[in-house]
């Protein structure tokens, strides 16, 4: 017999199929599934894949469909092949002969031997159902079906879940069901896939040329006038900028400190201490800021008076012996407080920076005090180096200075000044459980007078959603790096960049008032924002490979996060790069000394920045650091100590010396003059004639008895004979050439040779020899 199309075979067997199951004959099954043979040569040793599946389907359908179904099989059963292929129609089919349906391959012997054992185990389950179905009688089906015992596992077991897809072609098995129940499911779906698809949309990353809404931009309400804190009319010298920091009360705390741990130090050896003063204190500061000026290995090569190490200005200033007693003993707190506190270590009241928080806290208050910062700021970590075996050293391996100390520093992002600062010294105190980066930043941003509106920026170690959206309840906006792996951080990949997005493509997601931007530069940049738009129309300049692989400069649209990111996030770094230039840091046996040079050099990076901005609104020319620095230097060293064996100090007037107190009257000043036109005239019967019973030495006696010429070289040491003529040369006061001969008692350099008498000339303009 000629075979027939394969819907008409396929649906013939099936509708052969049902009616034995209806009728409750065996569960058998022709031999050749698609020939036309009698029912009488059915064969019960094989069920097909297709017969099997088909089953399954209709033992799923609920059993009001099934006893539908008996009826139509009993009111028809000479028709019922017939009946069945006419209206049987799976759930989303259609007639026609476009309609899908299992191909040949699908039930064929090949297939079935490859089948996988599960299968074979279901197979039995269908025999022992298709015989006890057999021996029961006919009366009622639909009670049958709820008596079976497998009835539930069947279901489980082999019938495939609703709209799943076939292990093997892919195509979806729908349950087969009414056209009004169809219709009324689809319906309900309908909606909500809709409603689906709009979320997912509004979640995806989005394009740059889709529009974004621009938040409220921060009002900037600063509680004080940003910039210095200081009379904007006055003209302040670099000592008196410095000594906002070191002021007398920190002065006066390093004198008191330093003495009790010095005496307490030398006790036991032979040599007594002498105690500091604060004129010594001044010294040490000077010759501290002079080493970062003239580096060298060692303190002691300072003081040498090699060729090499021909330096007068520390020997001038303080002896080595004495600068070296003073850094040895250079305390910071008190040994009483010390020892209180270290009663209490291993407890939850131990200070791990009790060594230095008199002075930590003194120079904090200023910072924060003399300046307030203008509307960019940015939060940072800050690494001074040290080797100290100390549990607060700290490694960060992205630093330059990978092992140190760590500070958090907030600075301004325009000058690069240190507004405030704290020294990590482990997990202590109370966390918020939201997180290290979290309690800094809070920290950092609790100081007085700051005010609202501020534009904060951070990196991707700091930059959380939580703490973006704390920091807008304090009216402070935020900017930074961000990490795919935070909490919050949208985690969809619908529209996302691929290998090979090109450069330049910006994506972003808006999650209510926090904006997440991906910028594909030579690598992906993430950021999350809280005061800009994702597109403003900048562009940015890199170098590109066109087609032809030649180098190319092209502009590539950048969003404006990352453009003000790139600008003032800077402001540590700016800081960091002041201090460095002339760092005071150098080897010290003991960690909190380390800590003492950065806060000196704390103090004075911002002192200059104060400078800098002063003579911006004063219109003044502003010096470079360098410059700055040499003042201070003379300065401290003017108002320091001077040493009782030492060259003579013939410095260069400095404009920022302490004016010394004027003389008695009655006194004769033996001194030298301020200036030539400063010395008032001398005449022989002014000057009181020599008494024996006076106190005064005879060089004093009379202004031309004592002024002799003196060489420099006679108060240095390990000094070549061939370079004694021009050891310690400097300017003469008169011609401003180089001599190596100054007046013993005037102290002034004067040139006294052959061709040059400047020495008698001088003294002869200010009638001083006759």
């Amino acid at each position: 017999m000629a075979r027939t199309s394969s819907r008409t075979r396929d649906t013939r067997v099936k509708g052969i199929y049902l009616s034995q199951c209806v009728e409750g004959g065996a569960w058998r099954e022709w031999e050749d599934p698609w020939d036309w043979i009698a029912p009488s040569k059915l064969s019960t040793e094989k069920i097909s894949l297709t017969t099997r599946r088909t089953l399954n389907m209709f033992l799923s359908e609920s059993e009001d469909e099934l006893e539908q179904v008996h009826s139509d099989s009993e009111s028809d059963s000479d028709n019922s092949h017939g009946s069945l292929d006419e209206d049987y129609i799976p759930r989303g089919g259609v007639r026609g002969s476009d309609q899908e349906d299992l191909t040949d391959e699908d039930s064929s012997d090949e297939e079935w031997n490859s089948t996988p054992t599960k299968r074979g185990a279901s197979r039995k389950r269908c025999r022992s159902v298709s015989a006890s179905a057999g021996t029961t009688p006919q009366k009622s089906p639909s009670k049958k079906w709820k008596e079976s015992p497998f009835k539930k596992k069947l279901r489980c077991a082999s019938t495939p879940k609703k709209d799943s897809p076939s292990p093997k072609t892919g195509k979806k098995f729908s349950t087969p069901c009414r056209k009004n129940q169809g219709g009324k499911r689809q319906a309900e779906k309908g909606p909500v896939r809709e409603e689906e698809g709009e979320a997912e949309d509004g979640d995806r990353w989005h394009n740059v040329d889709e529009e974004d809404i621009e938040p409220p931009q921060p009002r900037f309400r600063p509680e004080r006038d940003v910039g210095p804190q200081l009379n904007r009319t006055a003209n302040y010298t670099p000592l008196e900028l410095f000594q906002l920091f070191f002021s007398t009360t920190v002065i006066d705390t390093l004198v008191k400190n330093t003495n009790a741990y010095g005496e307490k130090k030398y006790q036991s050896q032979k040599e007594s201490w002498v105690p500091v003063t604060t004129a010594d204190m001044y010294s040490f500061l000077s010759l501290v800021l002079y080493m970062g000026i003239v580096p060298l290995k060692t303190l002691k090569e300072f003081w040498r008076g090699s060729k090499l190490f021909s330096l007068p200005f520390p020997a001038s200033v303080m002896p080595c012996r004495r600068f070296l007693a003073i850094s040895n003993s250079l305390h910071m707190n008190d040994l009483a407080v010390e020892a209180a506190n270290d009663q209490k270590k291993g407890t939850s009241g131990y200070d791990k920076l009790c060594k230095i928080k008199p002075l930590y806290e003194q120079i904090l208050e200023a910072c924060y005090t003399f300046f307030h910062p203008y509307q960019h700021i940015s939060i940072d970590e800050r690494m001074v180096a040290t080797k100290a075996r100390i549990g607060l050293k700290q490694y960060i391996r992205n630093k330059p200075t990978k092992w140190g100390f760590k500070l958090f520093v907030l600075a301004d992002s325009i000058c690069g000044y240190t507004q405030n600062f704290f020294v990590y010294g482990g997990k202590n105190g109370e966390p918020t459980g939201k997180g290290q980066s979290y309690d800094a930043v809070m920290r950092l941003l609790d100081i007085p007078f700051l005010g609202k509106g501020y534009k904060l920026y951070v990196d991707n170690f700091y930059t959380s959603p939580t703490l973006f959206r704390d920091l807008l309840l304090r009216k402070i906006w935020a900017c930074g790096t961000v990490r795919p792996n935070v909490s919050g951080y949208p985690k969809n990949i619908r529209n996302d960049m691929t290998k090979k997005t090109p450069r330049g493509t910006i994506r972003w997601i808006r999650k209510g008032e926090l904006l997440f931007v991906k910028w594909l530069d030579t690598r992906e940049v993430t950021l999350c924002s809280t005061l800009h738009k994702a597109y403003s129309n900048d562009t940015a300049t890199r170098k590109m490979k066109d087609a032809g692989g030649q180098w190319t400069v092209k502009q590539v649209p950048i969003p404006g996060c990352i453009k003000d990111y790139n600008q003032y996030m800077g402001g540590v770094d700016l800081s960091d790069a002041l201090i460095s230039y002339y760092n005071v840091l150098h080897k010290t046996q003991k960690w909190y000394k380390t800590l003492f040079y950065h806060f000196v050099d704390i103090a004075t990076v911002n002192a200059f920045i104060l400078h800098k901005e002063m003579c911006k609104l004063q219109n003044r020319p502003v010096l470079v650091q360098k410059k700055f620095r040499e003042q201070l230097i003379l300065s401290l060293a003017e108002i320091g100590s001077t040493p009782r064996r030492s060259g003579p100090q013939n410095f260069p007037a400095s404009p920022f010396k302490v004016p010394p107190a004027p003389p008695a009257p009655s006194s004769l000043s033996t001194g030298p003059p301020a200036s030539p036109s400063s010395v008032p005239p001398a005449s022989p019967s002014a000057v009181p004639s020599p008494s024996p019973s006076t106190d005064v030495p005879p060089a004093t006696a009379s202004p031309s008895v004592g002024h002799l010429p003196t060489y420099f070289v006679e108060q240095m040491s390990n000094v070549a004979p061939r370079d004694r003529a021009t050891a310690g040369r400097r300017a003469c006061v008169v011609c401003k050439k180089k001599s190596p001969v100054y007046c013993s008692v005037c102290q002034k350099t004067l040139c006294f040779t052959s061709l040059r008498n400047c020495y008698s000339e001088w003294h002869r303009s200010n009638s001083i020899c006759v």
